[in-house]
């Protein structure tokens, strides 16, 4: 038997429990892993509380690193002892799995597990932030508005496009998350519990305003994001940590300066296998070119993932944060 996090309904973190599981043999085109390390994202909190409908009993997570301990039929390009990772599965809390190689990449030399665990779906979610959403608004030397600059993704992202050459105002809860931030690439940090946000743009700015905003936020800094936008500008709204954004008339986004804005996901910009193999290369080298740096902040026992759970909606993570199994 193996050990697995499964929710049988949804709600609060005291609906994970943890449970044996009988996990089977691998068919055609799939593989049996043993995972090393799971990745902690807020997806899971969306996933558990039922914001994101999935079928119920699941196993929670989408993200982990592993080992194939076992190939089933018709399997071409991985093999038993292979290093492995993947995002974007549902079923992750749990110590093996059965599943199929199409979301799978190789985790090359120079990335631990760890790492990878960490890191799959905040790294590529971050790449394709960075490297195609808002490519058409930006040019090296752009300042840019990035929320939540402490968490999983605001730490890569504030490296990477630190790397591309754009500067980056970062947005966080306080002095030890700034300067978190600001040791990410950010050249500027707000903390929105002192400050607002919109006169502290304008000023940074000299009153142009960003030609981008990157907010996984949602909710809560939803208004402030449209107004620290240039004319023209592009809202990225890429997840609802605070809570989704609740339907505005389109009107809004034409009173404002005719702003653009884009919901996007990874799943459609990892949608083929040249295009997630693509972002899996582009995320394990700048990883291994030290452009971007990854500590692990946080592990908790597969077992207390409830407990991690409650860290992470209460804010008390920082950085990447795994689960082992």
């Amino acid at each position: 038997m193996s050990k697995s996090i499964l929710i049988h309904e949804n709600g609060g973190p005291e609906k994970m429990q943890f449970e044996d599981v009988e996990v089977g043999k691998p068919g055609p085109g799939q593989v049996k892993l043993r995972h090393t390390a799971i990745g902690l994202n807020f997806i899971d909190v969306y996933t558990r509380s039922g914001l994101y409908q999935t079928p119920l009993p699941n196993a929670v997570g989408r993200e982990a690193a592993g080992v194939i301990v076992e190939v089933g039929p018709r399997v071409k390009g991985f093999k038993k002892g292979d290093r492995v990772a993947y995002c974007g599965v549902l079923g992750a809390y749990c110590q093996e799995r059965v599943m199929g190689v199409d979301q799978l990449v190789k985790v090359p030399s120079g990335v631990s597990d760890e790492q990878a665990a960490a890191i799959m779906l905040k790294g590529m979610t971050t790449e394709y932030l960075v490297d195609r959403t808002a490519k058409a608004w930006l040019k090296k030397g752009d300042t840019i508005l990035f929320h939540a600059a402490a968490g999983g993704v605001g730490l890569l992202f504030g490296q990477w496009a630190k790397a591309r050459g754009y500067k980056v105002i970062g947005t966080t809860s306080s002095p030890e998350k700034a300067a978190l931030a600001k040791k990410n690439g950010y050249k500027w940090v707000i903390d929105y519990t002192k400050q607002d946000i919109v006169a502290e743009v304008k000023k940074i700015t000299k009153n142009k305003g960003v030609p981008v905003v990157f907010d996984g936020v949602g909710k809560d800094t939803w208004a402030a994001s449209l107004d620290c936008l240039q004319p023209r500008g592009l809202m990225v709204s890429f997840g609802n940590a605070s809570g989704a954004v609740a339907p505005i008339p389109i009107g809004i986004l034409n009173a404002k300066g005719s702003l653009y804005v884009t919901r996007p996901s990874l799943g459609a910009y990892t949608a083929t296998r040249a295009d997630l193999e693509a972002s899996a290369r582009s995320l394990f080298k700048m990883v291994k070119s030290g452009k971007v740096k990854i500590s692990i902040d946080q592990h908790y026992p597969l077992a207390e993932a409830a407990q991690a759970h409650i860290d992470l909606e209460s804010r008390k993570t920082t950085g990447q944060t795994v689960l082992v199994p």
